[in-house]
């Protein structure tokens, strides 16, 4: 948790001791906060998400703290980073999941310097490198205009966030694509945040006949994406091309036709760029790779050691290792 002038503020995890708790997205990893919490930080784009995806109302902070501040992170629609600028200085900063490179469907992450980088630890090894999103992106375009033609493209995508990039990657091609009712819903929420998606949800839910789809292309959620792309061979006797689009096609194989490692994260050279750009004092990693990143961080030179359930007061950083 961090505190500020008697407000203790947990970091994307419920905390007993919180008063309130920052949800810097809507991916389900990052919103057990969301779930009790009786005052929220988090943008208006996160809590629309929260409610229409995920069932959630959360009850947003009513109060005004001075020292608090938000800003874009770069990994999905209305991902925040939560900047502490306690008077006095030692500016504290917590990344929540973030990219370096610029995804069609969200504003470009802004990154400022601090004293303090709370960062986080999903890709914490130089091994791992991501293509340039253009190169991808483009990949994307040219295998779907090639197998177009001979069949139905299905991709299997996270149903927030990747699967609106891709609806809007194949809109840029002139294609509207259909997609499962829980993407449509999200869909929908992009559209009120002005991303504009187009789409068709043409009975790609479960117990919905898949006809009258030849020649086109669906998005659906990863772990339907067999399910979904057998019952639309057998409804329209065309070829399904199956599709993946994550981050983990970088070292993970899928039983698909073709794979693109479309990440939205920062891989380990995009999070030194972070870090090189932000000039932290001290970096402390968060995550369940924490350990691994603050190692390598320290052997490139960093001051950095993991992040336990740290209490940051002003310019002072008291580690607290509770187990918690």
């Amino acid at each position: 948790m961090i505190y500020l002038d008697g407000y203790a503020i947990s970091l994307d995890r419920r905390e007993h001791s919180s008063n309130i708790d920052f949800v810097s997205h809507a991916h389900s990893d990052h919103i057990s906060a969301a779930k009790s919490s009786k005052s929220v930080i988090a943008s208006t784009e996160t809590a629309r998400l929260l409610e229409v995806a995920k069932g959630i109302k959360i009850k947003i902070c009513s109060e005004r703290i001075d020292g608090i501040r938000l800003t874009d992170s770069g990994h999905m629609l209305g991902a925040k980073q939560i900047r502490i600028e306690p008077n006095g200085g030692g500016v504290i900063t917590y990344t929540g999941d973030f990219m370096l490179q610029h995804a069609v469907t969200c504003k470009p992450i802004e990154i400022l310097e601090t004293d303090t980088l709370i960062i986080d630890s999903t890709y914490c090894t130089p091994e791992i490198k991501f293509d340039p999103r253009k190169e991808v992106e483009s990949a994307i375009e040219l295998w779907v205009s090639r197998k177009q033609p001979q069949g139905i493209i299905l991709f299997g995508a996270h149903r927030m966030g990747k699967a609106q990039e891709l609806t809007k990657l194949l809109n840029m091609q002139g294609i509207v694509p259909f997609t499962t009712e829980a993407i449509g819903k999200i869909n929908s929420v992009y559209n009120e945040s002005g991303i504009g998606l187009e789409y068709s949800c043409a009975g790609a839910d479960e117990g919905e006949p898949e006809l009258g789809w030849g020649g086109a292309v669906g998005i659906v959620e990863t772990h339907r994406l067999d399910e979904v792309a057998s019952r639309i061979s057998k409804g329209t006797g065309k070829r399904v091309f199956r599709a993946s689009a994550t981050g983990f096609a970088k070292f993970f194989r899928f039983n698909t036709d073709v794979q693109f490692p479309l990440s939205d994260h920062a891989d380990f050279r995009q999070s030194l760029d972070y870090i090189e750009a932000a000039h932290p004092k001290k970096i402390l990693t968060y995550g369940s790779n924490s350990e691994i990143f603050a190692q390598n961080l320290s052997r490139a030179g960093y001051n950095a050691e993991p992040f336990r359930n740290e209490v940051m007061e002003g310019y002072r950083v008291i580690g607290l290792e509770t187990g918690t």
